[in-house]
């Protein structure tokens, strides 16, 4: 059901500070008259504003920028890979530079201290806009994010960037391993190699690993093409390393 069909849309309000999360109420329910809605839940953080996607069916995310966690920016990367993602509206106080990126990236914002009218304006917009895009949200934010996000039966399950060992490309898929398991996410291995480019290194073409979890370098590797592999620390796994990427042993012996 898009949100145009939706009988009533159903609302998230997410902001760290409580005064702000009740005047945003306030100027919800004066905007009931013109524009009828439910009020779900609150959170107060970006983590927390998942955990109320996971449970909660949501149209609409009023969504502020500066958030203790996790930030709004990078909550919102990660409801923009859900397969019906909500519509989202930022609220900030002035930021030259977020609100830049959001007007060239065409993402709609409002300006901290809210008005009922503009807020009404973007509540109605949320009928026919498309969703924002993953794109959009990228540029903005102009940052790497903290956590990958697996969606697995609907649900949004976060990995740290810190818990991973390795990205491997299989197919159209990238597997995300971890000294507990792996997870499949749909990103693509360059963009991913471009967005966390200090952290991870390049092996081979289908594998970047991450620095810290090279614990060492094994010779004489039958099924490698350079004669080396990478030794994953906290697993009993060896990747092999491309002739073309052998001068990452040099680099990290």
């Amino acid at each position: 059901m898009t949100l145009a069909q939706a009988a009533v849309p159903r609302i998230l309000v997410a902001d760290d500070e409580a005064p702000a999360r009740s005047r945003l109420r306030d100027l919800l329910d004066e905007c009931r008259a013109e524009f009828d809605l439910a009020i779900v839940d609150e959170a107060r953080t970006g983590r927390e504003v998942l955990d109320v996607m996971n449970r909660e069916k949501i149209d609409i995310v009023l969504l502020d920028i500066r958030m203790p966690e996790m930030d709004g920016l990078e909550a919102a990367r990660h409801l923009a890979g859900m397969a019906a993602p909500p519509a989202i509206i930022f609220t900030t106080a002035f930021d030259t530079y977020a609100i830049k990126a959001f007007e060239v990236n065409a993402i709609d914002y409002l300006l901290k201290p809210i008005r009922r009218e503009r807020l009404l304006a973007a509540l109605r917009k949320t009928r026919a806009a498309p969703a924002v895009t993953r794109e959009a949200l990228d540029a903005a934010a102009n940052q790497p994010r903290r956590h990958l996000s697996v969606h697995e039966r609907g649900k949004i399950h976060l990995v740290p960037l810190a818990d991973v060992l390795y990205l491997r490309a299989e197919l159209k898929y990238v597997t995300v391993r971890t000294a507990e398991r792996e997870f499949i996410v749909e990103e693509s291995l360059t963009k991913l190699e471009e967005e966390f480019e200090s952290a991870f290194v390049r092996i081979h073409r289908n594998c970047l690993v991450h620095r810290t979890a090279i614990a060492g370098f094994e010779k004489n590797v039958a099924d490698s093409e350079s004669g080396w592999a990478v030794v994953v620390r906290d697993t009993d796994e060896r990747l092999p390393v491309s002739r073309r990427q052998q001068h990452v042993v040099k680099e990290f012996r």
